[in-house]
């Protein structure tokens, strides 16, 4: 029987785990590929988990209440999880977007509702890029924007709460879906929130749980000399970054992972065509990029029969505008 629900909030976390048996088979596979579908959430993607926790706990404490202005810094998904529970909830929420983003992701925002400024509205902004944008200067920075103007900074790059909506929500859905049987986990980091969470919850449930992660490819990185290369959106480096632009997310739970791969663009998203050729699942540049890593670990001999669990952030309707499915 269908269940009913009192409030979109309640929909946070209603997504499945599905075996991909088709996908495998083109691999080449021996290990058994489980896709963790996170665009099933309210507004479509993984972040919704650590967007309405950081809003519920800052309730919690009593520090915004309803009519409130929130304030973040996004690539989007976070932003637009943001939106759509301040919009449930009673609050304004001006999002100041990173450059570079699929313009998808503008809009979906301004859709929503959302106030939304570019980096150069920030006093202070500019100089801490022309300086060197480190972790930081960006929550000084935001800090003291949102204390100017009276708003709330949800801060979803430092606040645990992000992390922690994985550890109670996440980890146990898989642990619960699989009966235990976890072997690998794959996440790409953003701010770190999902693979710090997850590491956490299962290296406490199993110490053998390999956690694998995955960055964009030097060669895949947007720069002033090649600014239409093409990218993974929303997602960033942390494997041996220097110190300054190391998540705190990662620091505070003292994250360690077994592996970190760099994934190239390209690979990326020829990936997320193949899903769709074999399975008929239409995902996003990271999903893309994950995928690509756990095909790599399912053909190991070691990885014959262990189960693979990849995360899988979001569809690809925010990335239409972009190469992957041109």
């Amino acid at each position: 029987m269908a269940k009913l629900y009192d409030s979109i909030t309640e929909l946070v976390g209603e997504t499945p785990l599905v075996r991909l048996h088709r996908f495998e088979e083109a691999q080449g596979a021996v290990g058994n590929i489980l896709g963790k579908f996170e665009y099933f959430n309210p507004s479509g993607s993984v972040k919704d988990r650590a967007a309405l926790n950081i809003i519920e706990e800052a309730e919690k404490r009593g520090d915004i209440k309803p009519g409130d202005t929130l304030l973040d810094y996004t690539s989007g998904n976070t932003g637009i999880g943001e939106a759509t529970f301040a919009n449930a909830k009673g609050y304004k929420l001006v999002i100041v977007i990173q450059p570079g983003v699929s313009k998808e992701r503008s809009q979906i925002l301004k859709a929503l509702g959302a106030t939304l400024l570019q980096v150069t509205d920030v006093p202070g902004f500019p100089e801490l890029l022309q300086n060197g944008l480190s972790m930081e200067g960006l929550d000084r920075v935001f800090k003291a924007f949102a204390k100017q103007n009276g708003w709330y900074y949800l801060n979803q790059c430092a606040d645990i709460n992000n992390s922690l909506a994985h550890v109670k929500g996440t980890g146990p859905e898989i642990w619960e879906a699989t009966g235990g049987k976890v072997d690998y986990v794959v996440q790409l980091v953003g701010t770190g929130g999902t693979l710090s969470g997850l590491a956490k919850y299962f290296r406490e449930k199993n110490p053998n749980v390999k956690i694998i992660g995955a960055q964009p490819a030097e060669q895949s990185k947007k720069n002033p000399n090649f600014p239409d290369r093409n990218t993974i959106d929303g997602v960033l480096n942390f494997n041996g970054v220097p110190e300054q632009n190391y998540p705190p997310l990662f620091t505070a739970f003292d994250t360690k992972w077994d592996e970190c791969f760099d994934v190239v663009a390209e690979d990326a998203y020829e990936t997320g065509r193949k899903l769709v050729s074999t399975e008929g699942f239409f995902v996003g540049q990271s999903a893309g990029a994950a995928l690509w890593v756990a095909s790599k670990i399912a053909k190991r001999p070691e990885a014959k029969g262990k189960n693979i669990v990849v995360i899988l952030a979001d569809n690809a309707f925010k990335y239409l505008s972009t190469n992957m499915y041109k």
